[in-house]
């Protein structure tokens, strides 16, 4: 817990956790883990050496950023067991369960096959879109082949286990025209109209239930005040789906609804300006980019990591529950590597807010539930 709430005065924004991460290397080197760093990208890595060093490895992470923006206030307020700040539960709880195995396994000297990489890593959150894991997987310390199982702690609890990786794609769009005064130049094109006509189309697309597939808008943007004709307005637009299919159907749909609404735009100011009622140059352009893709991906039933998980929680009396999720363990899991993200312990609520709170009461049976699971994993 003095780990958890040290770790948390730690400000960690999106794209910009380089503190943060300076603080868990330090914390690696207090454990006495191998060459503690931080790479190329910002996340913090730690290892251990198994007795077959270099040929098979497994990787034990949680993300060190936060959604909180930079300038946040934060305050922890440890009373007890619980603890209160932003960020306490998400990821304090995943970040202080690692730091624990790694403790716990240099104190007791147990020995494992596999080498163990520590990581914490950034861009989980937001638009980060995992981009410190994607690193991890493409320039990391570990070559793909040599990955034997994935093991992200993420968030607290004990009884659920993320097999299923929930995919995402994100996009921003964006609207632009000439603008102007709302009285001298009424009948160009209103971005921010045109913009609601490519939403309102958008949102009557239908979506099936099975498999689960959702689309959101979750910020719209534009003008500069009541009286001038916007020049630009934007939306960014969130589509997830168990189905990359469907992801690949929605974009069609996306890019149809927007291009749709320029084009008429387009071609009525063509008109207007034959008539002679508008003035050249009144023309919309458009934009559409995509700011996060989550890739989806599954654990097999008959994978041997699976086959653990159920172990483990059958010794601990645990009753899982698989979940479908978006979370790091889509990177490995996309890319067919065993992967799962499972919580480390205790119980947390306020999630994402400025009152999100962790409890460690009960930590001690998820702390163990991971180091049962990573010891079998790394072959002790």
């Amino acid at each position: 817990m003095q780990w958890q709430a040290e770790m948390v005065r730690v400000p960690a924004p999106p794209f910009g956790e380089k503190e943060r991460a300076e603080w868990l290397c330090e914390r690696f080197r207090e454990v006495g883990l191998d060459n503690p760093h931080i790479d190329e990208l910002g996340n913090a890595i730690g290892s251990r050496s198994g007795r077959e060093s270099g040929s098979r490895r497994v990787l034990l992470s949680a993300h060190i950023d936060t959604v909180f923006p930079p300038g946040t206030k934060i305050e922890a307020d440890l009373k007890g067991s619980r603890l209160s700040a932003p960020g306490a539960c998400d990821n304090g709880a995943g970040v202080a369960a690692m730091l624990a195995m790694a403790a716990a396994l240099q104190q007791s000297g147990i020995a494992t096959e596999c080498d163990l990489v520590f990581v914490g890593n950034v861009g989980e959150e937001g638009e980060g879109d995992l981009r410190g894991m994607r690193h991890i997987y493409r320039d990391g310390p570990a070559a793909r082949e040599s990955i034997a199982a994935h093991i992200v702690l993420d968030g607290a609890g004990h009884e659920s286990a993320v097999t299923h990786a929930l995919g995402s794609q994100r996009y921003l769009v964006s609207i632009t025209g000439p603008g102007g005064h709302s009285w001298t130049d009424a009948g160009r094109p209103n971005p921010i109209v045109l913009l609601s006509r490519a939403i309102e189309r958008f949102s009557a697309v239908a979506l099936p239930d099975i498999p689960r597939t959702t689309m959101n808008v979750g910020t719209v943007e534009g003008g500069t005040a009541i009286n001038a004709i916007p020049e630009r307005a934007a939306a960014r637009f969130d589509l997830r789906s168990t189905d990359p299919e469907q992801l690949i159907r929605l974009e069609v749909e996306l890019h149809r609804a927007v291009e749709d609404a320029v084009m008429a735009a387009n071609h009525a100011a063509i008109h207007s300006a034959n008539q002679g009622q508008r003035p050249e140059g009144s023309s919309v352009f458009f934009a559409i980019e995509k700011i996060g893709d989550r890739p989806a991906g599954r654990l097999p039933a008959d994978c041997e990591l699976m086959t653990l998980v159920e172990a483990v929680d059958r010794h601990l009396a645990i009753r899982t529950e698989m979940r479908l999720a978006s979370t790091d363990a889509n990177i490995p899991l996309s890319l067919g590597i065993p992967a799962v993200s499972i919580g480390g312990g205790g119980e947390g609520g306020g999630i994402h807010t400025h009152g999100e709170w962790y409890d460690a009461r009960g930590r001690d049976l998820g702390l163990r539930r991971i180091l049962l699971l990573v010891l079998a994993a790394a072959g002790a």
